[in-house]
C-alpha cells in the first residue's frame, strides 16, 4: 500500500480513512473502526490505551499510523491536539464529587449519564461541517416531501424529526415499518430522505439510503463516523460522535442536531 504524506487537517484524515478502510487487514481495520468511532481520544491517550480500547497491540496502532502517512503516533496525536485546542474542559467538580460520595445510587447514575452527555454535546461541535450542516437545510427546505428513517436506537430521534416537522408544518413522513409496510413507493425524485443509524448500524437505513440514491434523491445521512456504510454512497453526512457510559450511548448531541435542523426548516417557512 502507498504511503502518501500525512493529512494536515481533520477532514483529509477522514476522506483518507475512508478511502482505505476496505482494504485493511484484520487488526488495523479493527484499530481504524475505533479511532473513527471515538477520535476524540487520540489528543489525550497513549499509543497503549488506544490499543487496549480498540483490543489490538500497540504495534497496531503504529503501523496504522503510517498507512496514513505519519511517521508515528506522536506526528498523528500532534494534528488531533492542535485541532481540539482549547475544547477539552475539565470534568465539573459537582459531578466528580457525586460520582465518589454515591458510586453505585440512582444519583450517581444520573452523575455519569449527564456527563456522557456533556462530553457528546462538547464533541458535536468538533464533529459537525457547518457547510454540510446549511446545506442540508437548504436541501430540506427545497423538499416536496421530507422522509425520515431510523431504527432501533436511532429511532426516537426519527420519531422526534417527524413530530417537529408536522408543528413546523413542513410536509415529512416518517418510515416507521409498522405492520412491515415498506412505503419507499411514497419517495419522489424532488423529496429528500433523513437517514439515521449508528454502528452497528441499521441494515434497513442503509437498504433505503442506498436505494434512494439510485434513483436520484438526496439523502441527508445523520451517522456516527468515517467507517458509517453510508459514507459509502453519495450522501451529505452530519456526523456524531456520542459518548457512552456503560455501554449506554447517550441521545443528546443527536437530539440536539435534529432540534436544529427541525427548528431551521421551520424558522425558513415564516
Amino acid at each position: 500500500m502507498q504511503v502518501q504524506s500525512a493529512p494536515q487537517t481533520i477532514e483529509a484524515f477522514q476522506q483518507r480513512l475512508l478511502q482505505r478502510s476496505d482494504r485493511l487487514p484484520k487488526r488495523l481495520r479493527q484499530c481504524a473502526d475505533y479511532l473513527a468511532a471515538n477520535a476524540d481520544r487520540i489528543a489525550v491517550s497513549t499509543v497503549a490505551e488506544l490499543a487496549s480500547a480498540a483490543n489490538v497491540q500497540p504495534s497496531a496502532v503504529m503501523r496504522f499510523c503510517q498507512i496514513m502517512g505519519f511517521s508515528g503516533f506522536s506526528d498523528m496525536q500532534r494534528l488531533f491536539r492542535d485541532s481540539y485546542a482549547g475544547s477539552w474542559p475539565d470534568y465539573a467538580t459537582r459531578l466528580e464529587n457525586l460520582r465518589q460520595s454515591g458510586a453505585g445510587s440512582p444519583a450517581a447514575l444520573l452523575a455519569e449519564f449527564v456527563d456522557a452527555s456533556r462530553k457528546s454535546l462538547e464533541n458535536l461541535t468538533n464533529t459537525i461541517d457547518p457547510p454540510a450542516l446549511d446545506q442540508a437545510v437548504r436541501q430540506l427546505c427545497a423538499a416536496r416531501l421530507i422522509h425520515i428513517i431510523g431504527r432501533r436506537r436511532a429511532f426516537p430521534v426519527a420519531s422526534y424529526l417527524a413530530y417537529a416537522f408536522e408543528k413546523m408544518e413542513a410536509p415529512a413522513l416518517l418510515h416507521d415499518g409498522v405492520g412491515n409496510l415498506d412505503c419507499r413507493h411514497t419517495i419522489a425524485a424532488d423529496d429528500v430522505l433523513i437517514a439515521i443509524t449508528f454502528a452497528p448500524y441499521g441494515q434497513t437505513t442503509v437498504d433505503l439510503a442506498v436505494d434512494c440514491r439510485r434513483r436520484g434523491v438526496p439523502v441527508v445521512a445523520i451517522t456516527d463516523t468515517v467507517m458509517s456504510p453510508l459514507r459509502q454512497i453519495d450522501v451529505l453526512p452530519l456526523l456524531i460522535n456520542e459518548a457512552d457510559f456503560g455501554a449506554f450511548r447517550s441521545l443528546s448531541a443527536t437530539l440536539s442536531l435534529a432540534m436544529t435542523l427541525a427548528v431551521a426548516v421551520g424558522a425558513s417557512r415564516i
